[in-house]
């Protein structure tokens, strides 16, 4: 092989068993630079008559990034010829390999022919449906790498955390421009600065590490089930019908941590089917219900069919988004819709893409009725419960 300068990125590459490989770094870690190096020097060295994809979104970034580097390096390298170069498709031959470059907004080449090695460039830009489509489409030997997919990870939630990096036959790797030995000092100082200027861009940007977004309401983890020592708050309930859900969720209590659950969600519900929906989930009629009070009349329906459902006392949005806020948040797994909802609950942010103190009102049933199983029990709580001297 010729002696080439590389980093660790490489390395990793060579000596990986995994069937997919994910790049996840910094800004200017030379994650993708490596793999292109290691595409041109080890692959295709090791391999003849194979077919190689090297994909991102679109194809202007496509062109001015991925694509431009590999030509740099063949050209640095000596091994460019413009006569194994189809600069129309975009495809190059080396050592009898062809290497094919699309963009992922051309739905033809997505759903094309099989290749052996499939390289995404910033798959944080890829929808979840095309990176299954190129995955179908890309054959690979076991014990040999062949798919790649690099990426900044500014995501707090992406598909490539819950579908790619949970698989077995998945590598994760993390790399900084600190293990970038051919990063200017002047892009190094940069990067570092942020470490002051912006905490939370310099973990993405500088550590590698997944980003967190400023705006989100909430933040929260998912965990499998409620515990058996957490104690039941309420049940919050957000009506909804024809083009809106109706979203039930029961809220719990231990310690310093609130654990929820999303017993209901559907649409199309009248009064009397969520008193059946209540039979069927097995609810305790004496447990309390707290539902949005500018819906009396459901409320009082509801109450005459027994269930123990209150309206809930007018509260600003944000003093129950705060009382939440106080316990560090956890869902449940099953609970698939309003995870949904919490990861694009956000602040309105400001035109310059700070977040004001104003809530998104959009997809936000479930939130709602996370509020107000709280806002009235944990404002009084003692409510209900008499001395007897």
């Amino acid at each position: 092989m010729k002696q080439i300068q590389t980093n660790v990125v490489f390395e990793v590459l060579e000596l990986s068993t995994s069937k997919i490989v994910a790049l996840q770094g910094s800004s200017r870690s030379g994650k993708t630079f490596n793999t292109l190096l290691w595409i041109i020097f080890s692959y295709c060295n090791k391999h003849t008559g194979r077919v190689i994809s090297i994909c991102r979104k679109t194809l202007p970034s496509l062109k001015a990034s991925v694509l431009r580097d590999f030509l740099e390096i063949l050209k640095h390298n000596e091994l460019y010829s413009e006569i194994y170069h189809n600069k129309t498709s975009n495809e190059y031959w080396l050592n009898g390999n062809l290497i094919e470059f699309f963009s992922l907004d051309m739905g033809s080449r997505v759903r094309g022919r099989k290749r052996d090695l499939l390289f995404v460039n910033e798959a944080n830009e890829v929808d979840l449906e095309s990176w299954n489509q190129l995955l179908f489409r890309t054959d690979g030997v076991e014990g040999q790498v062949s798919c790649i997919l690099d990426y900044n990870p500014h995501d707090q939630f992406h598909w490539i955390y819950d579908k790619v990096l949970e698989r077995p036959d998945c590598q994760l790797h993390i790399s900084t421009f600190m293990q970038n030995p051919f990063i200017s000092d002047t892009l190094r100082q940069e990067l570092l600065r942020l470490k002051e200027t912006d905490p939370e861009l310099y973990r993405v940007y500088g550590l590698g590490l997944r980003g967190q977004n400023r705006s989100l309401v909430f933040r929260f983890n998912i965990c499998n089930d409620i515990p058996d020592t957490a104690k039941l708050v309420s049940r919050g309930l957000d009506f909804g019908f024809a083009s809106d859900p109706s979203s039930m969720c029961e809220t719990y209590i231990e310690g310093d941590n609130m654990y929820v659950k999303e017993i209901l969600y559907e649409k199309g519900l009248t009064n009397q089917d969520l008193a059946r929906k209540f039979d069927a989930l097995g609810l305790d009629r004496r447990d309390e219900i707290f539902a949005d009070s500018s819906e009396p009349k459901s409320i009082e329906e509801i109450y005459r069919m027994g269930w123990n459902i209150k309206g809930k006392k007018k509260y600003e949005i944000n003093y129950g988004i705060d009382m939440i806020r106080r316990y560090k948040l956890h869902v449940t797994k099953d609970s698939i819709n309003a995870i949904r909802e919490l990861e694009s609950y956000k602040y309105v942010e400001d035109r310059n893409g700070n977040p004001t103190n104003k809530p998104l009102d959009l997809n936000n049933h479930f939130c709602d009725a996370l509020r107000y199983s709280v806002v009235h029990k944990l404002s009084y709580p003692n409510y209900g419960r008499y001395a007897i001297k």
